[in-house]
C-alpha cells in the first residue's frame, strides 16, 4: 500500500517538532538532530520535517510504497507524465537507503517516489560532488539532480488567502 509522502524545510526543529506532535496526536517516529518523521496511518502519510539550511516551507512531495513492483508502478506513472526522471538507486538520504525516482512538477515542486530498503545513521550525501563550491545544505540529498525544484515558502500570518 503506498503512503502520501511530504517533507518540509523548517527554521525551528525542536518546536515544528511541538507543532507537528500536538497536530497529529503522535510523537515523530524518527527523531534526529536535523530531522523528525511521522509515519501515520491517519491520514496515512509519511510526514517529514528538516532543519537543514533550506528556505523553510515546502521541500518536496512524494509517494513511498513498500515493494520493488510498486515502485516499478510508479515510474511507469511518472514516464507516462512526459517530464524528466531522475534515477536513484540505492541512495543514502533522511536516515534511510532508497531506490528513487524523481521529477519536477509543471509548477517547479519536485515529487520522489520511493522504497526505502533500510534505515542508516546519517542524513545522506550530497547530490553534488564533495568539492563543489555551494553550501552542504544546497546541494541537499532530497532532490532530484536535473531540473529546478522550487522551495514554497511559509506565507506570512497577514494572508488572507483562502484554499
Amino acid at each position: 500500500m503506498k503512503r502520501f509522502h511530504i517533507h518540509v524545510a523548517v527554521e525551528d526543529l525542536a518546536a515544528s517538532v511541538r507543532f507537528y506532535s500536538a497536530l497529529f496526536a503522535s510523537e515523530p517516529t524518527v527523531v534526529k538532530s536535523d530531522y523528525a518523521k511521522w509515519m501515520l496511518d491517519d491520514p496515512r502519510v509519511n510526514f517529514a520535517i528538516s532543519q537543514r539550511g533550506a528556505t523553510p516551507g515546502l521541500d518536496h512531495l512524494g509517494v513511498q510504497v513498500e515493494s520493488e513492483a510498486e515502485l516499478d508502478e510508479m515510474h511507469d506513472r511518472l514516464k507516462g507524465a512526459a517530464l524528466p526522471v531522475d534515477e536513484q538507486i540505492g541512495t543514502a538520504c533522511c536516515y534511510a537507503n532508497s531506490n528513487k525516482y524523481w521529477t519536477v512538477d509543471p509548477q517547479g515542486i519536485a515529487w520522489e517516489s520511493y522504497h526505502t530498503l533500510n534505515e542508516i545513521p546519517v542524513f545522506g550525501e550530497s547530490r553534488k560532488a564533495q568539492s563543489s563550491t555551494q553550501a552542504p545544505e544546497a546541494t541537499a540529498c532530497c532532490a532530484p539532480s536535473s531540473g529546478k525544484p522550487i522551495g514554497i515558502p511559509v506565507k506570512s500570518s497577514s494572508s488572507s488567502s483562502c484554499c
